[in-house]
């Protein structure tokens, strides 16, 4: 087996009320920089063995399905490197 680290990145979906990244956009636009949209994320880095760098893709998107997102109003990115 190898060494793999998954970063798991939750952030809500489009259109889902997002306090935390509202109050910092207003804070930044406050400061004089102009944005677009903020959204604020979660980010949790795993380190786990699998078999490949498939199989550990897998096991850290079961992770954030099963408990690290609520797939109602999150979305979630997965990355895998080798350790």
């Amino acid at each position: 087996m190898t060494g793999y680290t998954a970063t798991v990145t939750v952030r809500l979906k489009h259109g889902v009320l997002d306090p935390e990244a509202e109050t910092t956009q207003q804070a930044l636009e406050r400061l004089g920089f102009e944005l677009e949209d903020l959204r604020a994320a979660d980010r949790f880095e795993v380190d786990l063995e699998a078999e490949s760098v498939d199989a550990a893709s897998e096991r850290a998107s079961e992770m954030a399905e099963r408990l690290l997102a609520n797939p109602t109003i999150h979305d979630y990115d997965v990355e895998v490197d080798e350790r």
